[in-house]
């Protein structure tokens, strides 16, 4: 395995990753999988983290110097379905901003479309962790990927529970710098552009639209 992906093997993901391929689980449980396991992909994610700073506090019972985590990273949803991730990332990593990046593939032009783009200010220079849950041909990824890039960030991680082997060597062609942390690769989609097994739409499962 390149060292470009991160395939996290746990025994509690791959227990909760059974749950969310069911096609009985509801949206309330799905929505909370889902969190749950953002959240332990956002440890992993800054487990190589390097930029520290020192704080002197005290204890209960003497000074002491500790750490914080300095120039902290920007969260970034692909909406709509990055969503359902980036409050439980969040929760992991309080001191982080946000941005979001609305972008789909239209089936009819052939080309992505973009609808809304908001990031902090301050992106420049910070690493960018981009969610969304399913990957599967990467078009929307890779343009998100570009855009990010034009505003100058240090490096792209991405976050996603399912990632199909095409968007990995898709992504990694066009941007063979961005990391990727995942659950699992698939190794097919099917004619309708969804990962086989996969877990349907990730959207429609978090929100109830379908």
């Amino acid at each position: 395995m390149s060292s470009k992906v991160q395939v996290i093997n746990h025994p509690l993901l791959r227990h909760k990753l059974g749950y969310l391929r069911d096609k009985t689980t509801g949206s309330s449980e799905f929505r909370d999988l889902v969190k749950e396991i953002s959240r332990i992909l956002a440890h992993e994610v800054m487990r190589g983290w390097s930029e520290m700073r020192e704080v002197h506090i005290e204890t209960p019972i003497a000074k002491t110097k500790v750490e914080r985590i300095a120039n902290p990273p920007v969260v970034v949803s692909i909406m709509r379905a990055g969503n359902g991730m980036l409050d439980a990332v969040l929760s992991m990593i309080p001191f982080a901003s946000a941005g979001f990046i609305g972008i789909y593939r239209d089936k009819f032009i052939h080309n992505t479309v973009e609808y809304y783009f908001k990031m902090p200010a301050d992106i420049k220079g910070k690493m960018a962790i981009l969610c969304d849950p399913l990957v599967s041909t990467a078009d929307t990824m890779i343009a998100a990927i570009d855009r990010l890039k034009s505003y100058e960030v240090r490096e792209i991680k991405v976050l996603t529970i399912l990632v199909s082997q095409v968007a990995v060597d898709r992504i990694h062609y066009f941007h063979p710098d961005v990391v990727i942390f995942t659950l699992n690769i698939e190794t097919e989609i099917n004619e309708l552009g969804y990962l086989v097994p996969g877990l349907g739409d990730a959207g429609d499962r978090l929100y109830q639209t379908k």
